[in-house]
């Protein structure tokens, strides 16, 4: 295991890190051992498109994804690498804007190894973090103090040594995000430093984001503050 801590992520936040795009739009980055890139795409239902040459250019290709549609996007851009990391190589895939699916995506990517990810829906404060073994998700967190997985408590002394606080409020002096990357390079043995990220080779595909589920009604239920409830139920032809 690395001694990563957040101090050694401190560049993610510079005003020339070429990660700073990815907290401004929201991101998730995830990590999986003995996985190829192409293999990861096809797990998340994305057909491969090419391969594009650093962190830059992968950011002009999802910006052209926004641009290019009439009102909302139909797809996310997802590009993918192969880093050295413990026990061999790893992939590292990275997402704008969105994740690579669906919420049982990681326990199949991590079918037989170790898969780590966390991410930011950019400006609101929602961040989460997700390590998953043998398809088993073994601790997840949006607060550090708040955990669950079947071994939320396995990770205490590490999130310490890194810089989060598993017991209380954060230290206001940590940066919580580079504290995450520190402890998912401690569980991956990938680095992921501002060189990786600008001169990787990223395979490349879309995510098409999935359809909201069909609905004919719905029912609000509301409380005021007098504790009296009222529900109102709504039928789709009334709006």
């Amino acid at each position: 295991m690395t001694s990563a801590a957040a101090a050694d992520y401190g560049w993610i936040r510079s005003s020339s890190s070429p990660f700073r795009y990815a907290l401004e739009v929201g991101y998730t980055l995830t990590l999986v051992r003995g996985v190829s890139p192409a293999e990861l795409l096809s797990l998340a239902g994305v057909e491969p498109r090419g391969v594009c040459d650093g962190l830059d250019n992968l950011i002009e290709q999802h910006q052209e994804l926004i641009h290019g549609s009439d009102d909302w996007a139909e797809s996310i851009l997802a590009g993918a690498c192969t880093v050295r990391g413990e026990g061999g190589e790893w992939t590292l895939a990275l997402v704008f804007g969105g994740d690579l699916g669906s919420p049982h995506f990681m326990e199949a990517l991590s079918a037989g190894t170790c898969a780590v990810s966390h991410s930011s829906n950019g400006g609101k404060p929602m961040h989460f973090f997700h390590w998953h073994e043998n398809g088993e998700l073994r601790t997840s967190f949006e607060w550090p103090s708040v955990r669950t997985g079947s071994t939320p408590d396995e990770l205490s002394a590490v999130m310490r040594e890194v810089g989060l606080n598993p017991t209380g409020d954060q230290a206001p002096d940590v940066d919580s995000k580079a504290a995450v990357f520190a402890l998912a390079e401690r569980l991956t043995g990938v680095q992921v430093t501002q060189e990786l990220l600008t001169t990787a080779g990223y395979l490349t595909g879309e995510v098409p984001e999935e359809p909201a589920e069909d609905w004919d009604s719905i029912t609000i239920d509301m409380t005021d503050a007098h504790g009296e409830r009222t529900y109102v139920h709504l039928r789709r032809d009334q709006f």
